[in-house]
């Protein structure tokens, strides 16, 4: 479970198990910039995932894959229109030939956020807690 609590102004202070960060804004949106604001945080999930992906990829297939640089740039200027346009770019660390970096590239759309933000459809529920303070 996720948990978040509200710290000040528009701080959240999120719990994913015994990790802890702080999401917030940029100080033009009214925040002070204090973590990453929720859309840096769905497109850094995407990110990650596709470099975890790989890595485990890559290990079990013996391939000499060093490391990955994964930089993910974000169009959003018609996200109220529906649409929120990702660009990952994949910097492959190690001595890999170019079949072995074509094989990954399509092995990177096969991680489980790329299928989940590109293929499912998901449904979100919002309720209220039981008691409120």
């Amino acid at each position: 479970m996720i948990r978040i609590h509200h710290r000040k102004g528009l701080q959240q202070a999120i719990e994913i198990g015994s990790h802890q960060l702080v999401g917030d804004v940029a100080p033009e949106l009214g925040g002070e910039g204090a973590g990453p604001d929720p859309h840096d945080l769905f497109d850094a999930s995407l990110g990650t995932c596709k470099a975890m992906t790989l890595l485990l990829y890559a290990r079990q297939r013996g391939l000499p894959l060093e490391g990955i640089d994964v930089n993910v740039e974000r169009d959003d200027s018609e996200e109220r229109e529906g649409n929120y346009r990702l660009v990952v770019e994949l910097a492959l660390r190690g001595p890999l030939d170019d079949a072995q970096r074509q094989q990954l590239l399509r092995v990177a759309d096969k991680c489980p956020i790329h299928k989940l933000m590109t293929s499912t459809d998901i449904q979100v529920e919002t309720r209220l807690a039981g008691a409120l303070a």
